[in-house]
């Protein structure tokens, strides 16, 4: 079992930054694909970045490219989400997710475990 715990949302204006955090415990975790997925009120959920075990490869929708950097910090078991130049549409609660895998995935139902989620509110 791997549970993973999300934190750094929170409130920030249009243009600003924010990063999150996933925290892993449980074991196995330096082998897992880790993603990043997000789901605002009313909509389905939306993927955003995945990172392989190693970070040497690396996802995003065409959303966040360039705005957002995944990465991972396997000996602290901790997964990371610069976000910059933040907008309103950013706006959602962002998981972050683990899949036993040795390809990344941009589809949800591929991922096994899920944090419990962290708001992010981009004001405009």
């Amino acid at each position: 079992q791997v549970q993973l715990v999300e934190s750094g949302g929170g409130l920030v204006q249009a243009g600003g930054s924010l990063r999150l955090s996933c925290a892993a415990s449980g074991r196995t975790f330096r082998t897992y694909t880790m993603g990043w997925f997000r789901q605002a009120p009313g909509q389905e959920r939306e993927f955003v970045s995945a990172i392989s075990w190693s970070g040497g490869s690396t996802d995003y929708s065409g959303s966040v490219k360039g705005r957002f950097t995944i990465s991972r910090d396997s000996a602290k078991n901790t997964v990371y989400l610069q976000m910059n130049s933040l907008k309103p549409e950013d706006t959602a609660v962002y998981f972050c997710a683990a899949d036993l895998a040795f390809a990344l995935s941009s589809y949800g139902g591929d991922y096994e475990y899920w944090g419990q989620g962290t708001q992010v509110t981009v004001s405009s």
